[in-house]
């Protein structure tokens, strides 16, 4: 599948005018969502007491913030990084200030709260989209862009390794709603840095729904591609969240089998360790695969990653393979973006990417809702299997689709099998 010549390097993605200018601002922000969703959990339990509040509040914040995403990225699509995204941030930096005054002192009552979350998650601006639909606006070339995407989400990773430590060294200060208000400073910060940067100005002031004129991008048509592509992207990573939100559940019945709940801790460091390690050495490889090609293959070799911890027969062995998954979890998330933007015309990149965003999202939530009932049946051996055989059976589902097709030489002398020149431009 990989190439042996050489891509180009990390370095030269930095190099790109105007990177680092991106890459910074978008780390701060979405720095804010690594810390905010532990910092919320932690607030309602202060000032509640009662772990049925935090699960109707955290569900209303997870489920407003995933049910009006598209319509988030179809506005930033339409009117452009610059005008959609301050008011966005500003809502949600609000929102949040207001829940950490709710959450500071104990005694306040569910309903304010459900009412501040469903406000905060209708308005979370899609930061990580938006980022990452303009490194493709910015880098043309397709190598460098794989880089540009791999190093994308390796700090992704970082950053839902590096909240909760977080806010775990602001903890013996300050109550946990402290959290929530630096969760705020940061995506206001990091807004800000992202829609002053070049690449963002340039592309409000020519967004494609708006100027005839492309903006920064010259292909604007739709690609053959577009509804094949787009929809295996989408398909396998929710079904990627559904196999990696089962597992982060069945990890904790695992531990808890084997009398060490926490090692959990542990696990998840590892794994989002393998992430991080997979993402950048997926990166650095130039692959003759297509997108779609790669995006099946890693899909079978997570979900029978998932499905393997069956047999582990504890929790060092768990670890180890824990990692493996990581190593190849990090890898398809990159390839969703990348089949997800190559899918599209220029103007929809950002709701695509936020489709696979929302897709993995639900589907994490989905796979932790089932596997919690599936639990009270099955012991976590089991769960295991089935976590990691919804993802197998939908790669393997859509794996027809992704053979390129090779053309058929004519018999020599047989003018039937000769494809005319017009077949033959519609079939590439």
């Amino acid at each position: 599948m990989s190439s042996p010549a050489p891509g180009p390097s990390y370095r030269a993605v930095l190099r790109v005018t105007g990177a680092c200018r991106l890459l910074i601002p978008a780390l701060v922000g979405r720095s804010s969502y690594g810390l905010v969703s532990l910092a919320l959990v932690l607030s309602v339990v202060h000032a509640t007491g009662s772990y049925a509040h935090v699960g109707v509040v955290v569900g209303v914040f997870g489920a407003t913030v995933a049910a009006l995403s598209p319509l988030r990225a179809r506005l930033i699509d339409r009117h452009g990084p610059c005008a959609a995204l301050p008011p966005m941030a500003s809502l949600f930096a609000l929102t949040l200030l207001g829940l950490a005054v709710t959450t500071w002192s104990e005694g306040t009552g569910p309903g304010v709260l459900v009412a501040l979350a469903a406000m905060a998650g209708a308005c979370a601006p899609p930061l990580g989209p938006v980022a990452r639909s303009l490194w493709s606006h910015l880098i043309a070339d397709r190598a460098l862009l794989q880089r540009a995407y791999s190093l994308d989400t390796v700090v992704e990773e970082l950053i839902f390794l590096g909240g909760p430590l977080l806010l775990g060294a602001l903890l013996p200060w300050w109550p946990p709603p402290i959290g929530l208000v630096v969760g705020a400073l940061l995506v206001s910060t990091g807004t800000w840095g992202l829609v002053t940067s070049p690449v963002t100005r340039s592309l409000s002031r020519r967004s494609p729904e708006r100027s005839s004129a492309p903006a920064l991008d010259t292909d604007v048509t739709p690609r053959p591609v577009a509804r094949g592509g787009l929809l295996t992207a989408v398909a396998l990573s929710g079904a990627a969240g559904v196999a990696l939100g089962a597992t982060a559940l069945i990890n904790v019945a695992f531990a808890e089998q084997h009398g060490r709940v926490e090692t959990v801790v542990f696990l998840e460091a590892l794994q989002t360790a393998g992430g991080v390690i997979g993402g950048l050495l997926y990166g650095a490889v130039s692959w003759r695969a297509g997108s779609r090609t790669r995006l099946v293959l890693i899909s079978l070799a997570l979900g029978g990653g998932v499905a393997a911890a069956t047999f582990a027969p504890g929790v060092a062995a768990l670890t180890a393979l824990l990692f493996v998954v990581g190593v190849v979890g990090a890898p398809l998330i990159t390839t969703s973006y990348l089949l997800a933007d190559e899918s599209v015309a220029a103007d929809r990149r950002t709701r695509a990417g936020n489709w696979v965003n929302t897709a993995h999202n639900a589907g994490s939530s989905v796979g932790g809702a089932a596997i919690g009932a599936l639990l009270t049946l099955v012991p976590p051996s089991t769960a295991y299997t089935a976590a990691g055989g919804v993802l197998v059976v939908v790669a393997v589902a859509v794996l027809p689709f992704s053979i390129p097709r090779r053309r058929v030489r004519p018999l020599r002398g047989s003018s039937w099998a000769v494809p005319s020149a017009t077949s033959a431009r519609r079939r590439r």
